[in-house]
């Protein structure tokens, strides 16, 4: 009897040494178990590694911060490869638009709708010599204003002098091309080394309060200062704001911030010359025909699908036609903006191109109410809601650089990232981001760090709410002729690309308002409002 007794608690004690074991183990490979089965787990305190076989991005593990440095030196190594240097003694070896000749290959009395009109592009500099390298900042556009339509062309460069530009003839009548030098290859040379170079093109001054005390100081993404700064620092991805530290202030006590454009340039005064008003935009095809489009034959166009998330972005996306937005590869509905946003929470996060969405919806669905947040200026954050229907729209600033010569509060400044993450994300939860108008000014690795912190965040939210609708625009184009160095649609081209490479592994869709802003020919950072509406018609029908 006792042997047995003895026996039973030794069985005993090693059945919980074994379940111990078990347990130990199971803890120790948690995340490995989740994964498996496909399980919902919190990510709020878990740190992934991203893994480059991973074929569905939105079930990848998110970059750790090491990985994330790596990605953006291997963008930046593209980038320099996709930019070399040009240097130059005189302005008449640079390109020039006038000397430039272009060839329509396989020229025609009468084009087809649909045909693709093809020019060969021989870029020669100011002296008539034919360039033996490429790089030149062009924009192909071709248009009807009396049809109210415009698409851009697709440049192809050889990088040897010559370019293709392909025009897909999208409508019937008389159609004007344009391709514009924008700058000249040794201008996009300069004004990529001049970016990369320094921070202090715009100068931040943050306004620290202390009771009735008020204190401004200096404040940048980067100081170089021996004073005692104050760090602002999202601990998460190491991305941080300084100001200057204010005597008998703590640094909790900065409130307000404006900016202003200082008086520096890092171009030499021969690149500057590059950029006068009339070397910005120069037409090549001063001297082309109006081209002529017939509908030559009565086949039908066939059915696209209708536009959905993770659809391949093409080049052109569209064209307008009646001032309309019609996409190359999916097709748009007209959509009642009240029904389709019934039941639905909209953030809206970024820079006021994408407010200008906020301001057309208040404007143009008559249920929606302003709340009032008692913030003031054009930098504070927005809330309209329609009780009756449950429909909930914001806008958020992002976070800095937010260049802005009114003052505006920073209390409650806010990186994008960090806002995503605290999103909770479900099936009729909408996230729309605009980024880079307030990036231009300063090195390029603050954008690119900046949008892969933001494909962090989104890749975190499909993973815990993989139904949360999220949406990218891109950049507008601007005025093209004011403050070059800072500004200039080259810096935003760039930022363009860099968006499109590092979002095209998620499911989320692309509002091409590059593609788009160029083909209406607006030339103006914040378009007019028909433009807006067409950018807001492509996103409601990814909502609804």
């Amino acid at each position: 009897m006792k042997t047995s007794v003895t026996n039973r608690k030794s069985l005993l004690v090693l059945l919980f040494i074994l379940a111990s074991w078990i347990t130990f183990t199971v803890f120790q490979n948690s995340t490995k178990l989740w994964a498996t089965f496909k399980l919902p787990i919190s990510l709020h305190h878990w740190n992934f590694i991203m893994k480059s076989s991973c074929s569905e991005a939105p079930l990848c593990p998110v970059a750790s911060a090491a990985e994330t440095e790596l990605k953006i030196k291997e963008i930046m190594e593209k980038l320099d490869q996709l930019i070399p240097p040009r240097p130059f003694t005189h302005v008449n070896t640079t390109t020039s638009a006038s000397h430039s000749r272009a060839t329509i290959l396989n020229p025609r009395d009468t084009y087809c709708r649909g045909d693709q009109l093809d020019i060969l592009l021989e870029v020669r500099d100011h002296l008539g010599r034919r360039k033996e390298y490429g790089g030149d900042f062009l924009r192909a556009r071709m248009s009807s204003p009396a049809l109210r339509a415009g698409a851009t062309g697709k440049v192809t460069d050889f990088n040897n002098g010559t370019y293709l530009v392909s025009f897909t003839l999208f409508w019937e009548g008389r159609v004007s091309l344009s391709l514009l030098l924008m700058h000249p290859s040794e201008g996009v040379s300069a004004l990529w080394r001049a970016r990369n170079q320094g921070y202090d093109r715009v100068i931040f001054t943050g306004q620290f309060a202390n009771g009735i005390s008020r204190v401004d100081t200096d404040c940048a993404l980067l100081l170089n200062s021996s004073a005692d700064l104050c760090q602002y620092l999202d601990a998460q991805d190491q991305e941080a704001f300084y100001c200057v530290r204010p005597q008998h202030m703590p640094c909790a006590a900065l409130t307000h911030m404006h900016s202003k454009n200082k008086n520096v340039s890092y171009l030499s005064k021969l690149e500057i010359s590059l950029f006068k008003r009339s070397n910005v935009g120069v037409e090549i095809l001063e001297n082309f025909n109006v081209i002529n489009v017939s509908k030559c034959n009565n086949e039908t166009v066939p059915m696209k699908e209708k536009c959905k998330f993770g659809m391949t972005s093409t080049i052109p996306s569209g064209y307008v036609w009646k001032d309309t937005w019609n996409p190359v590869s999916c097709s748009l509905a007209t959509v009642k903006k009240n029904e389709c946003l019934r039941g639905k929470f909209m953030y809206l996060l970024g820079d006021s191109t994408i407010r200008q969405w906020m301001e057309y919806f208040k404007t143009s669905i008559n249920t929606l109410k302003s709340v009032d947040l008692h913030g003031y200026g054009k930098f504070q954050n927005q809330l309209a809601v329609d009780l009756d229907r449950n429909i909930n729209i914001q806008w958020q600033k992002h976070g800095y650089p937010l260049i802005g010569s009114l003052t505006y509060s920073v209390k409650d400044i806010e990186y994008m990232a960090r806002a995503i993450d605290r999103t909770g994300g479900e099936k009729n939860t909408v996230i729309a981001i605009s980024l880079g108008q307030h990036f231009r000014p300063f090195p390029i690795d603050v954008f690119i760090r900046r949008a892969l912190n933001i494909h962090k965040a989104v890749q975190r939210l499909l993973l815990r709410s993989p139904d949360t609708m999220v949406v990218i625009k891109a950049e507008n184009i601007r005025e093209m002729h004011s403050d070059v160095e800072r500004f200039s649609d080259f810096h935003g081209y760039i930022q363009y690309l860099v968006i499109k490479d590092i979002f095209q592994d998620l499911n989320v869709g692309i509002i091409d308002a590059w593609d788009m802003t160029i083909a209406y020919g607006t030339n103006n950072v914040h378009p007019p409002q028909n433009v807006v509406r067409n950018q807001i018609n492509v996103l409601l029908n990814y909502v609804c």
